[in-house]
């Protein structure tokens, strides 16, 4: 399986956000509705805060997408 990345250039990025950064939803609603339905993982774990920051580090996964956020804020 093929991990990409995201990469962030601020402290943090919202899991909604970092979900139309990677092409996995085209908008803000898509995004609430399929956290809201838990069907998106952060690190092996269903997520269902759409707010849920990201700082880098953590693996989202979607319909066999596995995401990776890599912060280059430093």
């Amino acid at each position: 399986m093929i991990m990409e990345t995201v990469n962030i250039s601020t402290e943090f990025i919202k899991l909604g956000q970092a979900l139309k950064l990677a092409g996995l939803v085209s908008s803000g609603v898509d995004a609430k509705m399929l956290i809201g339905d838990g069907q998106i993982l952060v690190d092996g774990e269903v997520e269902t805060r759409r707010g849920r920051k990201l700082f880098g580090g953590e693996v989202i996964e979607f319909e066999g997408n596995k995401i990776k956020v890599v912060n280059n804020a430093d």
